[in-house]
């Protein structure tokens, strides 16, 4: 299975990599393609809301900038996992971006499933993320939702947390 996973977090090294990086070493060891993909690296873009992508050559987006190396990316995938740490109650800036880009090509057909990683210092912050990924993601895309995965406080960079994500990986 090719699995691409879009990073939202600013830290390499920090709790959202860090199960990131457990979870993929989990998928690579049982024979799955993984690609991170780190998204604070790149130059992505809001969504304008120009519906260029929808009016003459369909599925191209008008903004030329990173998200034109993602796309083929997401569109030769098969799994699609979101990783970002909260903030504010919600996912990065890059990350909700690349999600709201993702409009231009409406519904990916070969995604079969999708996950959430999230790290956070409180418990009680998940919600306005899991919502969106609910609704915006697995209901409105019509993907199996492999699993919500999060980490707080004491849990962030645990062994117990990299071990979760490590099983959850081999096990798809």
């Amino acid at each position: 299975m090719n699995v691409l996973v879009l990073n939202g977090s600013p830290h390499p090294n920090g709790p959202t990599s860090d199960m990131v990086n457990a979870f993929s070493k989990g998928a690579r060891e049982v024979g799955h393609n993984v690609e991170i993909i780190n998204l604070f690296d790149l130059d992505i873009a809001e969504c304008n809301a120009c519906e260029y992508c929808h009016q003459g050559v369909r599925n191209l987006c008008s903004i030329n900038d990173d998200m034109q190396v993602i796309y083929p990316k997401i569109l030769k995938s098969d799994m699609l996992v979101f990783a970002s740490p909260i903030y504010y109650f919600s996912l990065t800036s890059p990350l909700q971006a690349a999600l709201r880009r993702t409009y231009s090509f409406g519904i990916p057909n070969n995604i079969q499933k999708t996950a959430l990683i999230l790290s956070s210092g409180a418990s009680n912050v998940y919600d306005g993320a899991i919502y969106q990924y609910k609704n915006g993601v697995v209901d409105y895309w019509g993907v199996d939702d492999a699993g919500i995965f999060t980490a707080h406080e004491f849990e962030n960079k645990s062994a117990q947390k990299r071990n979760e994500l490590y099983e959850f990986g081999r096990s798809l």
